[in-house]
């Protein structure tokens, strides 16, 4: 198997290339950056969007994973944002997979987001492959309207289309929030979450790679939209002191009225902050355990005592 993965200096692109080499697959990697460079099968690419050439990319190539992707950026207009998400997330995913398909190649697996689906679930009632579609941000919009162009254009010429939308994604490297998360933790930074009883999904980077090279092979995979995680939904005050736990600190996860948390974030002008904190957000991936007789392998205590120790350098 040849495959292209875009984004393959990012967290999720690294790991798939990584695990793809492991099964002897042949792998072609989009860099954004040649400087310096020495990956013999790197094609460079700095810009995507409508306009991109990939056919040096091309050649061979039998799946496309696509986890290339403008995420949310700190210093974004509101005015503009969207347009900026829409010339990558959208424009430039139709455009690779125009040129894929002319290319030849057969399937296109579509690394989207579970914030296609909204940004928290009911409690009881999680997220499904069909359930309504509520995306509350320029990323999650752009990424849905990619997710709808594609499906389109595998109806009009038989490009093989596996859309997946994965929530959290954390492990060994994992940067943003939840390396954020683990720094105040290891410097016994109090945290005012311990009485948050929400369920939300995550799923070890592992668990992702695996389904994404799952979905590049597996004949069930056309044509679906799979969500996925570690089955196995975490409150954020579990998560604090699981992480605690292995760091070997204490009594810093101090409990805190929820309706507090939630005014002092509106009072910042930040309520979305205390919807992250405290909301849920679950998803059910019985489809993708079914269809796919595919099974998270780490579970995700295990996945947790691997991302701590990584980051603490202990493995």
């Amino acid at each position: 198997m040849k495959i292209l993965v875009t984004g393959s200096s990012g967290f999720v692109g690294s790991n798939v290339i990584a695990a793809a080499y492991a099964q002897g697959w042949s792998c072609v990697q989009q860099c954004r950056q040649q400087y310096g460079s020495t990956i013999d099968d790197a094609v460079f690419v700095s810009n995507i969007d409508a306009n991109t050439n990939w056919n040096r990319a091309l050649s061979g190539v039998e799946c496309i994973v696509h986890c290339a992707a403008r995420v949310h950026q700190m210093k974004d207009d509101p005015q503009s944002a969207l347009k900026h998400y829409r010339e990558v997330n959208t424009a430039g995913t139709i455009n690779l997979a125009r040129q894929a398909h002319a290319a030849g190649v057969k399937r296109f697996v579509f690394i989207s987001s579970i914030k296609v689906n909204g940004e928290y679930t009911q409690t009881g009632q999680p997220f499904r492959p069909d359930s309504n579609i509520a995306p509350a941000d320029p990323y999650a919009l752009s990424k849905y309207e990619a997710e709808m162009e594609l499906q389109q254009l595998a109806q009009e010429t038989g490009l093989e289309v596996v859309i997946i939308r994965p929530p959290l994604v954390y492990g060994p490297g994992v940067k943003a929030n939840f390396q954020s998360m683990m720094r105040w933790i290891e410097k016994g930074v109090p945290l005012p979450l311990g009485a948050i009883h929400n369920q939300r999904s995550l799923v070890y980077i592992d668990n992702l790679v695996d389904l994404i090279l799952v979905c590049c092979e597996h004949h069930n995979a056309v044509g679906k939209t799979f969500l996925v995680s570690d089955d196995h939904d975490v409150s954020t005050s579990q998560l604090l002191k699981q992480v605690e736990s292995i760091m070997a600190k204490s009594n810093r996860i101090l409990p805190m009225p929820m309706n507090w948390i939630e005014l002092s974030a509106k009072l910042l002008g930040k309520p979305q902050i205390a919807q992250r904190l405290c909301g849920n957000l679950q998803v059910d991936i019985s489809q993708t355990k079914v269809l796919l007789e595919w099974q998270p392998q780490v579970p995700f205590e295990e996945g947790i005592r691997r991302t701590v120790n990584a980051y603490l350098g202990r493995e």
